[in-house]
Formats: structure tokens, sequence, C-alpha cells
């Protein structure tokens, strides 16, 4: 279907190109409207039954989209570039931004993969009895409430479902939690006068669906604003808790959640053989979604709030954004910049911002300050905490001279912070090209984005194709050319391996553990062999090693000699005292002989030492041969027939009686 592109001027507040935005964008353009929202409905309602719309406005969409829904027809697609860059001091020479963010919305995306969360509507109220009784009251009318009082109220209400007592932990998230609670009294039903609790005990469990906690106290999980069917309000803010009654009230039914990451357990580099290597992904999930299962991790999807920092520190890929995939944010990325550069545009900036927070800040600037320049241009995203290292240099290597991220106040850094400086470490020159801006008015962010722009980097733009390690290869090879090697920070997810030959065995435990086959052996002869490509720092060689012999150099080697397999250590080999067949290696060999020859008692005046220096087919023989080997028990007796027997009777008839 071929799509049109509706322009409107916003009563002229705007300067629009139709011409240009068709040509940069391939789009129909229609005549330029001065209100489509008003007076150019009448030419909206006549075009909208062919569908493939495309109104170049979002703060009037509930009025196309009503449009739509009274005429049966399509529902158009509303793209907001008034407030990302029409509205601004520069809003002349917006054309090529304007073509950009029509050419990335226009991108097809992928389908949201998604499972249902089923709530019964099972809600547990916890908090003192002056506020949680009366939330208990309103509730009961729509959903089954339970309240856990803290305190001992002198009047217990009769139809509700009271307990006393306080939540020593809770685990789960809507639909399914689980609650232990310590000093928990339930109602006793016998006896007259006032309702009274029973005595306490401790270890008290209970399961529901939803938890309202009005204590004010300490939250019962991390990151609660994140954890599904978790509602929390201050008990001395009455506006507070209201809204929360009202959120309570809505958590029943079936509701879909989307799976945010994609796991492949054989990929992960958590552990090996109880030997810890990789916890980056635990170490940032502000959730507790993330938990260890042996050699690899698991990760609860009903927990996960998708805020995307496991996938962004995550050095093998086996945690990786689906929602949508990381590939689809690359060809955003890449569409943004080349279309404003084939529209005529200089030397782009990316400003990556959050889709609330953020969003409404820029919508402030544009209408009450100087708006976003004209070479900024603004890139949605579900969350920057997710915005890794790889997604930086992509930007730079796709032709922006720099990329600003907008944090907001609840912006999670532990992530960012790190991947921002090993970005930084990647990129050449003295320039910060790659910066957190963290304005909270509108006028403030004006001011951090209208400074003078830095000269646009001399490289061909990339095709980011592939996973992000690979990605970033690709794109810091084309913004750092004649640089082989760089050194990177601590904790980097590249680098080589240093070892020292002098404490090295040759043992091999780094290469049978090495989870993604960076350290590997030679099967002919006594070698350790390293693929610096593949090394994921992850340090399993480090806590497997014997000897302390080796330790981790975080750095990226961008030359050739990276991506193949080179020898790191390599020793002679031991040749068998009998058949002459190299085995073992030399040194480790003569090493035991001097160390168990004539000084042990099993290698005191015997042969057995002589076994050491045997390949393990002459062991075996020799053992088997030997007079005094433990299964030694002399020549086999033959085999009797029954022949045998018949020749032994016969000679016992041939003897005369």
């Amino acid at each position: 279907m071929t799509k049109t592109l509706m322009l409107c001027t916003c009563n002229s507040s705007q300067i629009l190109d139709a011409d240009a935005i068709g040509e940069a964008t391939g789009l129909k353009c229609s005549m330029i409207h001065n209100g489509l929202c008003t007076s150019g409905l009448d030419t909206l309602a006549q075009a909208m039954p062919d569908g493939g719309l495309i109104i170049a406005c979002a703060q009037e969409a509930g009025v196309f989209e009503d449009l739509a829904a009274e005429l049966d027809a399509p529902l158009p697609q509303c793209i907001d570039i008034r407030d990302r860059a029409g509205w601004s001091d520069e809003g002349k020479s917006a054309t090529p931004k304007i073509a950009s963010l029509l050419a990335e919305a226009s991108l097809p995306t992928s389908v949201l993969k998604t499972f249902d969360v089923e709530s019964e509507g099972l809600c547990l109220i916890i908090g003192p009895s002056e506020i949680a009784l009366p939330a208990a009251e309103q509730l009961s009318e729509v959903i089954d409430v339970t309240a856990v009082l803290t305190d001992t109220p002198e009047i217990i209400p009769s139809g509700l479902d009271v307990l006393s007592g306080h939540i020593r932990s809770a685990s789960g998230t809507l639909g399914r939690f689980e609650v232990t609670m310590d000093g928990l009294r339930t109602l006793d039903p016998s006896g007259r006068g006032a309702r009274k609790f029973a005595a306490p005990r401790d270890g008290g469990k209970s399961e529901c669906d939803i938890i309202l906690d009005l204590t004010g106290s300490t939250p019962l999980f991390s990151a609660p604003e994140k954890r599904d069917g978790y509602l929390r309000a201050d008990p001395k803010d009455p506006l507070a808790v209201a809204r929360a009654v009202y959120d309570a009230a809505q958590m029943q039914g079936t509701f879909e959640k989307p799976f945010y990451v994609a796991h492949e357990e054989h990929l992960c580099a958590h552990s090996r053989a109880t030997k810890s290597g990789c916890n980056r992904c635990l170490d940032v999930c502000p959730t507790g979604a993330i938990t260890s299962n042996g050699d690899s991790v698991s990760i609860d999807p009903n927990i996960c709030a998708g805020c995307g920092q496991c996938a962004a520190v995550c050095p093998s890929g086996a945690v990786t954004y689906d929602a949508p995939p990381v590939q689809f944010l690359f060809n955003r990325i890449r569409t943004l910049a080349s279309t404003y550069l084939n529209a005529g545009g200089k030397a782009p900036r990316l400003l990556v911002h959050d889709e609330e927070y953020s969003s409404e800040l820029i919508s402030l600037a544009a209408r009450f300050s100087r708006g976003l320049p004209a070479d900024v241009i603004p890139l949605a995203v579900s969350n920057i905490s997710g915005f890794g290292h790889s997604e930086m240099l992509v930007a730079l290597a796709c032709g922006f001279t720099s990329v600003d991220i907008l944090a907001s106040p609840k912006t999670e850094r532990e992530a960012l912070d790190p991947q921002l400086e090993l970005a930084l470490a990647m990129v050449p020159g003295e320039d910060v090209r790659i910066r957190i801006i963290e304005p909270i008015e509108p006028d403030a962010l004006c001011e951090a984005l209208y400074i003078p722009a830095l000269p646009a980097p001399d490289i061909q733009p990339i095709l980011p194709l592939g996973g992000r390690r690979e990605v970033t290869r690709i794109a810091a090879t084309a913004l750092t050319a004649g640089t082989p090697v760089i050194a990177l920070p601590q904790g980097a997810p590249y680098g080589a391996v240093l070892v020292n030959n002098e404490a090295c065995t040759l043992c091999l435990s780094c290469a049978s553990l090495c989870p993604s086959g960076a350290l590997g052996d030679n099967p002919e002869t006594p070698q350790l062999r390293f693929k610096e490509d593949a090394c994921l720092q992850c340090g399993i060689c480090v806590s497997t090693c014997p000897e302390n012999a080796i330790s981790l150099v975080p750095q990226l080697d961008l030359s050739a000699t990276a991506l193949t397999d080179h020898v790191v250590h390599e020793e002679e080999p031991y040749e068998c005292i009998e058949c002459g067949k190299p085995f073992g290696v030399k040194s480790t060999v003569e090493r035991i002989v001097e160390k168990l020859e004539g000084k042990h008692s099993m290698f005191t005046n015997s042969d057995n030492a002589k076994l050491i220096r045997m390949c393990d087919d002459c062991r075996i023989k020799s053992q088997f041969h030997s007079a005094d080997a433990p299964m030694f028990a002399g020549k086999r007796a033959p085999t009797r027939t029954t022949q045998d027997y018949l020749d032994e009777r016969a000679k016992k008839d041939e003897k005369p009686n």
C-alpha cells in the first residue's frame, strides 16, 4: 500500500517543504494544510478511507482516530514533527531533521512477544488499622481483601478478613505473591463481646495476587515501583492512598506482559564447574529478576521490568533485549542519520531520551523555550538505562557527530555510567562526543543543547548488522582507523589474557572451562591457544588456574590477529621411554619424577618410576605383564572342551582291569 503523508503548518507556526521532505523520505506528500485538525477535517475525511495515511501531527491524534472510527476507516499513523523539529529557534532549517523523523517512524516494527498474567484479585493490605481498614472496606466491594494490621485496634469491624502481624519476607509478582508473616494473629471466632485476636505465631504463609502496602516503611521489594501488583502509598497522604486503592481495584483479570529479554543459556559465562565467572547482569538488575542457576543465570519474565541493563552489560549476547530487538534500534539510528544527510543536513547530533518524562520535557521546551536545535535529532527509547556502549558507537559510526543521553531523575545509572566510560574509551580524539545530560527544566535543556557543534568525523558510515559485540567491532574500526589496540577500563567485556609462562604447567583447566572457546589446546602438542575476539573477560580462567598464572588485560584489538587463535604458551612434549610417542609436557613429567623417584614409598627400589615416563598404552602393557601386577594370576588354564572329556574317558576304558 502506498503511504500518503499529510503535512500541517499548525496555523503557520512552522515552515514545511513538502517537495524536499517527500524526496528524502520517499513518501507521497499531499498539499500542506494550515489546520488539519480543524478546517482540514473534510479533506482528511475524503482521504482516510483509502488507508495508508501518515499524519505529521501527534498532539491531535485523538481527533484523527475518532474520525477514522466514525468513518470505519483504518487508523492513521500520527508522528510528531512540530515539538521535536518545527517549533524551534532554527525551525527554518529543520527540513532534513523532519525528513529523518518521518523516515524513522515509518520503519516496520517487529511483533512484540507477550504472555498472559492472571490475577483473581486477591489483595493483601498491610498497614495501621486507621488506614488499612477503611481501604479494605472500599476494596472489599470489588475484590477479595485480607487486611494485615500492624497494630491492634479496639474495635475490629465484621465482614472483613482481618489479621495482625508483620511481614518477614515477600516474593513473587502480580498474580503470584508469596508472603511470610511473623507475630501472626488470626481472629478468634469464639466468645462474646468484641472480636479478638488469637495468640501470635511465627512463620505464617499466605498467597495473594496484589499487595497494597500502606505501612510507609521500607518497601518489601527492591525497585518497588517496577514490581507489578505491588502498590505503595504514604499513609499520611490521603490522595496517594485513594489512588493506590483505585489502582488495586483494576488489577483483576488477565493482562498481557511483554517478554522484554531473550536468554540463551548456552552462551552464558556466569560459571563453569562451580568456578565463578561473569556476574554483570546480576549486579545491575534492579528488580531481582535474575538469579544464579548453576553455570547460567535464570530470568523470571514475571518480575523483569524491561529496563534493559542486563542486555547492555552482557558480554556474550546470552541476554538480548527483545522488545524490540537491538537490531531494530540499530536500524532506527542508521535511518535517522542517513535520511538527515541525504536531505542535505550536515553534522547531525543525536539526543537519546525516554518515552515518558523526557518527551514531555522536549514538548515544553518547544512550546515555551527555544526548542531543539535543527541539527539535534531526538531518539525515543523505552529505557535509557539499556542504551549501551554498542548503541553509542553505532550512532557515531553511522554519521552522528555526537550523542547526548538525556537522563531523568529516575534513570538508573548502575549500567549506564560504566557503558558511557567504555564507549568514550573507544572514541579517538580529545572532543567529548558522548555525554549524559540531566536538565529538569525546558530552558536548562535548551542551554545544554545550543552549543557549538563538533566537527564531523571523516568516516564512511557503517551498516550495523549483527549482534552488539560484532557491531561494536565494526563501529570502533570505522571510528579509530589506524589504532590497532585500544586500552579499556577495568570490567570491559573485551580483552586479552596474560599468561605467566614460568608458572603455567599447561594443565589446560582454563581451556576446558572457557565458556566462549577463547582459550583452547592443540591435541597434537602441548600448547595453550587464545583467540582474543572471543574473550569475554569473564574471569573463569583466572579463578580456575591452580597456578594463578593468568591475568586479564581489558583492551580492544581491532587488528586481524584478534580474529584468529595464536599460541600463548607451549612446551616440548615428553617422549615415552618405551615406544617414543610424544605425550604430556616434558617439564611437568620431569618435575613429577624428581619429586617421587626414590622419595616416595611407592617409587623406592622398584620400577614404578618408569611408569611415569610411559605413555598411557605402554603404562598399561607394563602393568599387565608385570609379575607383581595386582591382577596377575599366572598363565591361564586352557579351555576344556567336550572332546577333552571324551578322550579322557577313552583312555580310562583302554586300561586293563
